[in-house]
């Protein structure tokens, strides 16, 4: 190898060291900052679940976003609705259409860690709304929803606790 080649390709090496170093520092950063509410939001916006509408899993079967002007503050965090008819719905009974364990992946409380899901990445279990930090972790799950709910329900407490108020 020449002298030209062998300095080209150590610096795309440290480029690529570089690049991965940032990316690690923003990752780990995001999902920190992140994970320290007891329901996962927006650190921007302060919206739960990223201002997404937890009524419209159930009734649309799909991820939507909420609208600004049908917004309702429940739990220290600020829902978004696509409708004020979703609003109702969950101001009646917030038990049944909020995330269980406030929006955080489940495969990975069962390992007692608080990984935010995301709200594209989600599955209805047993009339309950689940999120998930990857389609591996949403699939993990959904082989055996009853047992991987059993497993982060047992770890929820112990997260809990580290998590603010």
């Amino acid at each position: 190898m020449t002298a030209a080649r062998r300095s080209a390709s150590a610096r795309s090496a440290c480029a690529l060291v570089g690049l991965a170093l940032v990316l690690s520092f923003i990752l780990t950063s995001l999902v920190s900052a992140a994970t320290t509410e007891r329901i996962v939001l927006d650190r921007r916006t302060g919206l739960a679940i990223h201002g997404y509408d937890p009524v419209a899993y159930f009734t649309d079967a799909v991820a939507l976003a909420g609208r600004a002007e049908l917004e309702l503050s429940y739990g220290g965090v600020v829902w978004r609705f696509r409708n004020a008819g979703n609003r109702a719905a969950f101001a009646e009974r917030p038990d049944v259409y909020m995330p269980q364990f406030g929006g955080y992946d489940p495969v990975g409380l069962a390992h007692a860690v608080a990984t935010p899901g995301h709200p594209q990445l989600w599955l209805i279990a047993d009339n309950r709304l689940f999120m998930f930090h990857s389609i591996e972790a949403r699939d993990a799950f959904a082989a055996d929803p009853r047992h991987a709910a059993e497993l982060a329900s047992t770890k929820w407490p112990v997260v809990l606790r580290t998590l603010v108020p």
